[in-house]
């Protein structure tokens, strides 16, 4: 049974769509909501590779990730070591969110000429040593209220869309490449197909 035609639209609009330019590291957070939120805004902003750090066993939560997670790029890292390593490979820069006096920046001053991950941190402990010490820049939210912290999620949330926004100003050029893109659609309608096929003989 083939993937419809109407489906097969949406998933290559969707590609049309998503960035090569931002990527997205989730370190150490073990609360599995907050894990599959931020997967939920990275699939709404077009991000499609998500790094997750020392988290191999996490199962992602239904409700807050709807599913997403199906339609990212995931890299499962056992430390953060491994994930900079992958990153470095790949030329990405590494930002930081952290609260660093005099160095840190608003996500709109983030520079975005070369790829870009910004990196997240464990709910109470933040960034490990490791990533902090491996940072080309320090990102952080301004905030204004007697609170002087966020939910992981919601902070992800906040940094990301304006370096998504900033990214997608550069045009195709922040976009998945063709050869990557035509490799992603063929692997989402092979997965496709086969719950279709799963699903008929049930």
């Amino acid at each position: 049974m083939m993937t419809n035609e109407r489906r097969l639209q949406r998933m290559s609009d969707v590609l049309d769509q998503r960035l090569q330019r931002v990527r997205c590291a989730v370190e150490a957070v073990y609360h599995r909501h907050n894990v599959s939120a931020i997967l939920r805004t990275c699939d709404a902003l077009g991000l499609h590779h998500v790094h997750l750090v020392g988290t191999r066993k996490l199962r992602v939560s239904p409700g807050p990730a709807r599913g997403t997670e199906r339609w990212l790029e995931l890299h499962h890292h056992e430390d953060s070591a491994e994930a900079i390593a992958a990153l470095r490979a790949d030329g990405v820069a590494i930002w930081v969110a952290d609260l660093v006096p005099g160095r840190s920046v608003p996500p709109e001053e983030v520079p975005v000429d070369r790829p870009v991950c910004l990196w997240f941190g464990a709910e109470l402990l933040g960034v490990s040593p490791e990533a902090r010490d491996a940072a080309d820049g320090v990102v952080h939210l301004p905030m204004h209220g007697m609170a002087q912290s966020l939910n992981v999620s919601v902070a992800a949330a906040l940094a990301l869309r304006p370096v998504s926004m900033a990214a997608r100003a550069l045009g195709p050029e922040a976009l998945l490449g063709g050869e990557e893109r035509r490799d992603v659609l063929d692997r989402w309608v092979a997965r496709e197909e086969a719950r279709r096929r799963t699903t008929a003989r049930s």
